[in-house]
């Protein structure tokens, strides 16, 4: 990679993207809006300076407590964007997907405003239709060509470009959370108990999370994610892979060591799944995210 570049704007995502530290090293900074997460009847804030750790969250989520989450509101949005207007940056909100959240709308909103103030200054707020992972996937990529020197708008819209190309592949260990958030119904969520399903679901191409197949076991479940990455694979476009895990490490590692066997010149990291997505999910979540062509 050539010498880091760092242009005047300023690239900003939100919690649920769960951009990992280790992912972002020798990239030009990249501003996470914080969200809210509800435990019971406790109310945090997940993200930079918020009070809810990944740890601490499963470890309530594993003792029997479900959780819900509120979207980033436009107020918070407006505070972040405006550090940067201020200081003569243009602002490139890459956002959580509308289609499971209203987070990028409050985005959106703050920008309306914020134009008015800044007529001078660029503010686009793209919803990236990715989610997890996949966002902070498509976030680190598009700092790395921040970094590169790729100007504002080329970025805007290489974005809007290739992120129906970042696939998403998840497994989840227990329909519990899914029944709670109303993602599934109780009868489903039983007989896939029983039958040990782990069901395998993906973002869509609308960004809404569907579910594509439903293997019995974790191995069966894992050979799934890796047949959905050998059809669709396009490392012409990029060699990141991204494995990402609510709170399983083990699983994560055994992923890990799968996909680098069967695709020895994949770049892999390892994230955590935050409180944001997992929140839905519950722990054990396995997640796959690679460019490909079977989204």
């Amino acid at each position: 990679m050539s010498a880091v570049v760092f242009p005047d704007y300023r690239i900003f995502t939100d919690a649920a993207s769960d951009l990992g530290v280790s992912m972002m090293e020798g990239l030009p900074p990249v501003t996470v809006i914080p969200m809210g997460v509800n435990i019971g009847d406790e109310v945090h804030t997940f993200g930079p300076n918020g009070d809810l750790s990944v740890s601490r969250f499963y470890s309530l989520q594993r003792t029997g407590h479900f959780a819900s989450t509120s979207q980033a509101n436009p107020e918070s949005c407006k505070a972040a964007f405006e550090k940067a207007l201020s200081s003569g940056y243009d602002v490139l909100y890459l956002g959580l997907s509308t289609g499971i959240s209203g987070t990028t709308n409050s985005a959106k909103m703050a920008a309306e405003e914020l134009r008015g103030v800044y007529p001078e200054r660029k503010i686009v707020c793209i919803d990236t239709l990715c989610a997890s992972v996949g966002e902070g996937f498509l976030v680190r990529e598009a700092a790395r060509r921040q970094a590169e020197g790729m100007g504002f708008d080329e970025l805007a819209e290489w974005v809007q470009e290739n992120m129906l190309k970042v696939c998403h592949w998840f497994t989840v260990d227990t329909f519990e959370h899914l029944k709670h958030g109303g993602r599934i119904g109780a009868v489903s969520a039983a007989v896939g108990g029983v039958l040990n399903i782990k069901p395998l679901l993906h973002v869509t191409e609308k960004g809404v999370l569907e579910v594509a197949k439903k293997p019995r076991g974790s191995k069966q479940a894992m050979r799934a994610q890796l047949e959905q990455m050998k059809h669709g694979w396009t490392p012409d476009l990029g060699k990141l892979v991204v494995i990402g895990h609510a709170d399983n490490p083990i699983g994560a590692i055994n992923l890990r060591d799968q996909v680098q066997e069967q695709f020895p010149d994949a770049d892999i990291h390892t994230a955590d799944i935050g409180a944001v997505i997992g929140a839905h999910v519950g722990p054990g979540m396995l997640a796959l995210i690679y460019w490909g062509n079977t989204r």
